[in-house]
């Protein structure tokens, strides 16, 4: 009796991930209006392999992201990554908040928090050395000191306005 349970059970478990299968999830990437203008050398192809996929429109949707029930957890980190630091619509953001944002790079690379496990685990050439940490950490605190200063009342409550939802303003 045990055995019928037990393999009626799997035969619906199957059954489920076949049919979730049939669930779309979209993995289009949206325009890059206002992207970011990418460094060139050693910093433009790090930044490339371990953040773009997740922070920015021009994600690489890898053959998993096509799989139930991996695509619904691949889909949702992208969605995720992308409404916290979206390179690919950086000129919309004010230069106050995008001063913000490359500190939060800065300090997340520099910590090892990013690029999260999650992503390394299945794309080993975005592990980065300390090295490479390095240059990604001198990059944003150079990209930050090259904008203009807008620490005024009016560019706060305006990136206020634009907080992504429920007050997170980290990359995580």
């Amino acid at each position: 009796m045990k055995n019928k349970v037990l393999g009626w059970a799997l035969v619906g478990v199957a059954v489920a991930l076949v049919g979730s299968q049939l669930i779309p999830v979209d993995t289009t990437n949206p325009p890059a209006d206002g992207a970011m203008t990418m460094p060139a050398g050693d910093t433009g192809q790090i930044l490339k392999a371990a953040c773009m996929d997740c922070h920015s429109n021009e994600t690489v949707w890898p053959w998993y992201a096509h799989v139930t029930p991996v695509k619904f957890l691949v889909a949702d980190h992208v969605n995720e990554g992308r409404s916290k630091l979206n390179f690919s619509t950086w000129g919309a953001v004010t230069p106050s908040r995008q001063a913000r944002k490359l500190e939060e790079v800065a300090e997340l690379v520099q910590e090892g928090e990013m690029p999260e496990g999650t992503y390394t685990w299945m794309h080993p050439e975005a592990r980065l050395t300390d090295a490479q940490r390095q240059l990604i950490v001198e990059w944003a605190n150079a990209e930050r000191a090259r904008l203009p200063a807008t620490d005024t009342a009016a560019a706060q409550a305006a990136d206020t306005a634009i907080a992504p939802t429920g007050g997170e303003t980290g990359l995580r």
